[in-house]
């Protein structure tokens, strides 16, 4: 397949497949890769019913014609473009970073800051604050796209059916004094009243005992039962810490999480109201609080489906026993998993969450789903400068098992030191990147098939031999031309030594990419001839100094065929810079 742009050495794979006969349990690709000789063909039978060719040699190109037109519309984000000048291809950072939006950094200037840092996910907590906050800070982040560069999606995160803190007398957080006595009750008042905490749920106390424990947000403060005045609970601090805004109660007995059976929806009638807000407003995710079971998910996503002109992304959020024992079928139906460590912390003996966060990881990675490490990675940055060196530790755990992205609350929502925060982050999951690629740390994803149809099969094991293709010729990038963003996730699942640039023409799968592992989404207007797609933005980025003479990059693409070019979607190039 020629690949114009220049002098080049270009690899291709062109199928011819038999569909009565191909048997997909053997491997699609079975040639051997050897070093360019010029006009070389290796052939081979590869699979059942399908045969590769093989094309390794040099070519003459010519500059697209649309490389003017196209330099209108493809831009590299700031960040992205930044990062690319200072550090080179394999410098650039591919764990994804999330932050949480809160009072501490909801002006223009601070979003700005947090995106110049890296954010690369926007998470709003629909919790706390009024929509007319939320909708504010979501058209600012929007402008910032739009004004002055950036590429930041935005993710709401559901309140849940949840017991929780409605107030607790004062607007922030409030320190919990050893032996103090206060009053749980369901009552609603206006105004505050001393030592009173008002619970969002009138049945919060149906089954608790005198004596149960009463756990604040997974052990920030603990008090014991002391009295039971009809629904109302009063109790004596037996643990001192901080009791925060709208803060989750949980209730144990007996070293045990005490099971509730309040019968509460998993969407509340304020989530119902907090989605219609999130489609109005253009939201990129939605993260679904104390998912217990797959069919709210499919349902939530059959919903937006039929709501939302543009495609939005449904999160589940992994943080009880419950989810945890539907977790494979969770992570099927949903778009991608937040372990929200905080409260699964609550409900899973604390020993457990190590293993349990990395088992999740390596589920999503299987079922090719983006996954979220989340709560407590740098929580003394709340109010310190500096993290513990045990929370830097935590993070670059995190890295090591191949998580998607890392997700930032407090620290950056009410946090004294929240960009700092995010750049502890940054760096930390930066070098352990390094490491793993310097040390060849990386361990064989064992690959589980997840397409059905003999096209996605195809696409899946494109994807798979792409990656240890470019591992094993030490190419610079990964380029994939996609629509809706599947095989830049497929490429994603395998961990390439190599980034991944994305060129799309959809915005949603652009925003949606943003919180793939490895992947920097580039929003361009992909025209019908995949060759001159390539070349054009090859010739884009060369014309902006990105690439040098000696780069090699490898290109993929799940854009449909075309007459003029009927077997663009299951070739693989390797391009050399000239």
């Amino acid at each position: 397949m020629a690949v114009s742009g220049g002098p080049s050495v270009t690899m291709s794979r062109h199928f011819v497949v038999d569909t009565q006969n191909v048997n997909l349990e053997n491997p699609i690709f079975g040639v051997r890769i050897v070093g360019p000789s010029s006009g070389r063909k290796l052939k081979g039978k590869v699979g059942t019913g399908v045969r590769a060719v093989v094309q390794v040699g040099f070519e003459e190109s010519k500059r697209s014609r649309n490389l003017k037109g196209l330099e209108g519309t493809f831009k590299f984000d700031v960040v992205s473009e930044r990062e690319l000048r200072e550090k080179g291809f394999l410098g650039m950072t591919k764990t994804k970073l999330v932050c949480t939006i809160g009072p501490a950094c909801c002006s223009s200037e601070d979003l700005e800051k947090l995106a110049l840092g890296g954010m690369n996910v926007a998470r709003l907590n629909m919790c706390h604050n009024t929509r007319e906050w939320h909708r504010d800070v979501i058209r600012k982040i929007k402008r910032l796209n739009e004004e002055n560069g950036f590429c930041v999606s935005v993710m709401i995160d559901t309140e849940g059916s949840q017991i929780h803190v409605v107030d607790h007398g004062a607007p922030s957080s409030v320190k919990i004094e050893e032996g103090s006595v206060w009053l749980f009750t369901a009552e609603k008042f206006d105004g505050s009243r001393p030592f009173t905490v008002q619970a969002n749920y009138e049945g919060f106390s149906e089954g608790i005992k005198v004596g149960d424990e009463l756990v604040i947000d997974g052990g920030m403060a603990c008090f014991e039962v002391i009295e039971k005045i009809g629904s109302d609970l009063r109790c004596k601090c037996t643990d001192p810490g901080l009791f925060l805004p709208r803060a989750k109660l949980s209730f144990w007995r007996d070293g045990k999480l005490v099971e509730r059976n309040n019968e509460l929806p998993t969407l509340s009638t304020k989530d119902w109201a907090d989605i219609e807000f999130g489609i109005s407003e253009g939201v990129d995710f939605i993260a679904m609080s104390f998912v217990n079971d797959a069919d709210s998910v499919g349902h939530l996503k059959n919903y937006l489906s039929t709501k939302s002109a543009k495609s939005i992304r449904v999160l589940a959020k992994i943080e009880s026993l419950e989810s945890l024992q539907k977790l494979e079928e969770i992570v099927e139906t949903s778009d991608g998993i937040m372990i929200a460590r905080g409260d699964l912390g609550v409900e899973i003996p604390l020993e457990q969450i190590p293993a349990v966060q990395e088992e999740i990881i390596y589920v999503c990675r299987q079922l090719n789903k983006p996954v979220i490490v989340a709560s407590q990675l740098l929580e003394s940055m709340v109010e310190y400068p500096t993290p513990t060196r045990a929370e830097v530790a935590d993070i670059s755990e995190a890295v090591r098992q191949y998580a998607d992205a890392l997700m930032l609350s407090g620290e950056s929502a009410i946090g004294l030191h929240g960009l700092k925060a995010l750049a502890v982050l940054q760096m930390a999951s930066s070098r352990m990147e390094s490491w793993s690629r310097e040390e060849s740390q990386q361990q064989l994803l064992k690959q589980r098939q997840l397409g059905v149809s003999l096209p996605d099969c195809i696409a899946e094991q494109i994807c798979n031999s792409a990656v240890e293709i470019a591992n094993n010729l030490a190419v610079d990038a990964i380029f994939v031309y996609t629509k809706h963003g599947h095989m830049a996730s497929f490429l994603s699942r395998n961990r390439p030594n190599p980034p991944i640039f994305a060129f799309t023409g959809e915005e949603s799968t652009q925003m949606a990419l943003n919180l793939q592992w490895g992947v920097t989404p580039l929003l361009v207007d992909l025209t019908d001839n995949m060759e001159a797609n390539i070349s054009a933005t090859v010739d884009v980025i060369k014309s902006k100094g990105l690439m040098k003479k000696g780069d090699s990059v490898l290109v993929v693409s799940d854009v449909i065929p075309t007459r003029d070019t009927p077997m663009a979607f299951q070739a693989i190039q390797v391009k050399t810079i000239h």
